[in-house]
Order: structure tokens, then C-alpha cells, then sequence
């Protein structure tokens, strides 16, 4: 019985998940125990199972007296975790292409590649999970050739911090007119070039660019 309940909660914890990072729950939104209880048929138990997980992963706020809500959307924290990850990552980066070996050249070429054949957009509009995933790749690569696993470390953490605002460029900023392939392609080149001051300004460039379209949306609904 445990197990299925495990089972069941494990299957809505998923859903919700996915629309959390596709938009179709907005941030800040409300998850009432009732509604998604009789959504999903199961137990009003079983989602809070759920929620209480996606809360552990960051995806969901738990407050006494007010429940579960989505994330919501917070000027300072985008702003403070944009100019951390611009500064730190830019840097990271930096020190690989001074330091990375041939083999690392080679994993960075072959992680985009990976992302250069890989769907972005699925039939439903949505971008892809298995998109997202090979992306994540593709950049950490990049990083790996600092030579330095303290600052590797750090960089990660601040993009794994970071990861909802990536899933939520395009469906909450609505930023449809990127051409986030074309970054990609051109982020390669200047690292294959050894070129780390370009390289280090094309990834800053291209970390604000997800941060702006969302503060964008910010700034909309304060108006």
C-alpha cells in the first residue's frame, strides 16, 4: 500500500513538475489540496507528498497557514543570481579555454553536437526535456577544462540554481524570436579559437539574455 501510494505520488510529482517548467502553472500561482486532489484522483495526502518534494527541490513554496504555491517570479533574486552566474561562470570559463587539453576541446565539440541534433520544440510547443538535458551538457563541458573543481563547483551550483529561469524563457518570457542555436554555435567557435575574453563576453551575453525577457514579465505585472 505504501508503495502505491509512493507510486502515485511520484507520478504527480512529475506532472506538476513539467507544468511548472512549461508555464502552465503561472509563478507565484496557488496549489490548492482539494482542486489538485480531485484532478488527479488520488488522496489529498498523496499531493502533499508531491508538493512537499517539488518544495525540497525549489520549485514550490510552502508557508504555514497560506499552503503550497508555485515560485514566484523575484526581481532581486533573478538579478543577485544573473550577476553571480555572469561573474562566475564568465570566469570559469575563461580559465578553460586557457587551460583545457585537446580532450576537452573534443568533449565540448562532441556535448554540442549532442545539442545541435537534438529537437528543441516539441509538436505541443513546448520545449523539450531531452533538449533541456543536453543542454545542460553541452555547458558544462565548457566548464570542465578550468582546471579548478572548487570554482567548477560553484559555476554548477549557480546554473543549477538558475535552471527554472532557463525553463521559463520562453514559455513565461515568451522570448520566441531566440535564436538560442545560433549562440550556441557561436559560443563554440570563439572557445575552439581560444579566444577567452570573447568567449567569456558571448556567455555573459547569452546568460542576461534569459534573465532579461523575465524581467521583462517582472516589470509588466508591477505596472
Amino acid at each position: 500500500m505504501a508503495g502505491e501510494k509512493a507510486t502515485r505520488a511520484g507520478a504527480v510529482h512529475a506532472q506538476i513538475r513539467e507544468e511548472i517548467f512549461h508555464g502552465e502553472l503561472d509563478p507565484g500561482q496557488r496549489l490548492r489540496l482539494v482542486e489538485l486532489a480531485e484532478r488527479f484522483g488520488v488522496s489529498q495526502s498523496v499531493i502533499r507528498e508531491a508538493l512537499t518534494r517539488l518544495s525540497e527541490q525549489g520549485l514550490v513554496t510552502a508557508a504555514p497557514q497560506q499552503g503550497f504555491s508555485v515560485i514566484a517570479l523575484s526581481l532581486k533574486h533573478l538579478n543577485e543570481l544573473t550577476e553571480a552566474r555572469t561573474e562566475i561562470e564568465s570566469m570559469v570559463l575563461r580559465r578553460s579555454v586557457e587551460r583545457g587539453d585537446i580532450q576537452w576541446e573534443s568533449s565540448a565539440v562532441a556535448a554540442h553536437h549532442h545539442l545541435a541534433s537534438t529537437p528543441a520544440i516539441l509538436p505541443d510547443g513546448h520545449v523539450s526535456g531531452d533538449w533541456f538535458a543536453v543542454h545542460e551538457r553541452f555547458h558544462q563541458a565548457l566548464l570542465e577544462g578550468c582546471g579548478n573543481d572548487r570554482l567548477l563547483a560553484v559555476a554548477t551550483n549557480l546554473r543549477d540554481a538558475a535552471a527554472i529561469y532557463r525553463r521559463w524563457s520562453r514559455p513565461v518570457g515568451h522570448d520566441y524570436e531566440r535564436n538560442v542555436a545560433r549562440e550556441h554555435q557561436e559560443l563554440l567557435d570563439v572557445v575552439l579559437s581560444r579566444d577567452a575574453a570573447a568567449a567569456a563576453e558571448l556567455l555573459a551575453q547569452h546568460i542576461d539574455r534569459t534573465s532579461a525577457s523575465l524581467r521583462a514579465v517582472i516589470h509588466a505585472t508591477a505596472t
